[in-house]
């Protein structure tokens, strides 16, 4: 038992010494989202009003919708980015010898996506204590019932990106790769307006936002800062993360035994 303490704190020890060694992850992580809650909303808000809607019980603002998509953006984000990690690990033959210890691989898979999720929780509580600084208000309780979703989300999103690691086998395929899964996830959300107002736009793409996981992460979200559970948006989010989570599971060798 205490073989396993060694190796989880050890890595989770290892993503948080990669993380403060890159000295410009945490800005990065924050700019992106920022820029799209004080620019892009600043700009919208007048035309694209948000009505009375659940969870919310009056008139918001459009800073105040799209703080949860942002959120789970920081959380999508830093789970690619973590799994773009493990590709070059493996190249330079660090996650070869970790895989060739006698700790079960579900184990390391669980420790790894551990630590991404207490980075993504990290980076999700400055982005919001920021956004308070332009009028985006979160209840209190809230920053509490939002810790189980946020984790949920990051372990989906984390197996995710680390089932894709594991398929992309050269360091300079997986940024192109990543571009055909980030960006379509996040536009085809309700992370930016509500699938009701993309129902009125186009009935098609509303399919793709109903369909698409990262809409549930994002529900997931926005109930839990209000003290409220989305139980179908729960639902769909844990039956995805074990079913990636699984897949990844497979996937997680090292290549001397996928050329067998």
């Amino acid at each position: 038992m205490q073989q396993y303490q060694y190796c989880f704190f050890g890595v989770v020890k290892r993503e948080f010494l990669r993380f403060l060694q890159q000295r410009t992850r945490l800005l990065s992580a924050l700019i992106r989202p920022l820029l799209w809650l004080v620019v892009f909303a600043a700009g919208f808000r007048a035309a694209l009003g948000v009505s009375i809607m659940e969870p919310y019980g009056t008139y918001i603002t459009y800073q105040q919708y799209i703080t949860p998509g942002l959120c789970c953006m920081i959380v999508l984000f830093n789970g690619m980015q973590s799994s773009l990690s493990m590709v070059y690990d493996r190249e330079m033959g660090s996650m070869k010898l970790l895989l060739m210890s006698p700790f079960p691989r579900p184990f390391l898979l669980m420790c790894k996506l551990i630590a991404t999720a207490i980075l993504s929780l990290i980076q999700v509580y400055i982005f919001l204590i920021i956004a308070q600084f332009v009028d985006v208000e979160t209840p209190l309780l809230g920053y509490i019932t939002a810790v189980p979703a946020i984790f949920l989300i990051a372990f989906f999103l984390g197996a995710l990106g680390l089932l894709l690691s594991n398929l992309i086998k050269q360091l300079e395929n997986f940024a192109g790769v990543m571009n055909f899964v980030i960006f379509p996830m996040f536009f085809l959300s309700s992370a930016l307006y509500p699938l009701w107002k993309m129902k009125e736009a186009s009935l098609w793409l509303y399919w793709l936002c109903d369909y698409n996981p990262f809409s549930y992460c994002v529900e997931l979200l926005r109930f839990a800062l209000y003290q409220q559970l989305n139980l179908e948006a729960f639902m769909v989010v844990f039956i995805s993360t074990i079913f990636v989570s699984i897949l990844a599971m497979f996937s997680f060798a090292p290549k001397r035994e996928n050329r067998r």
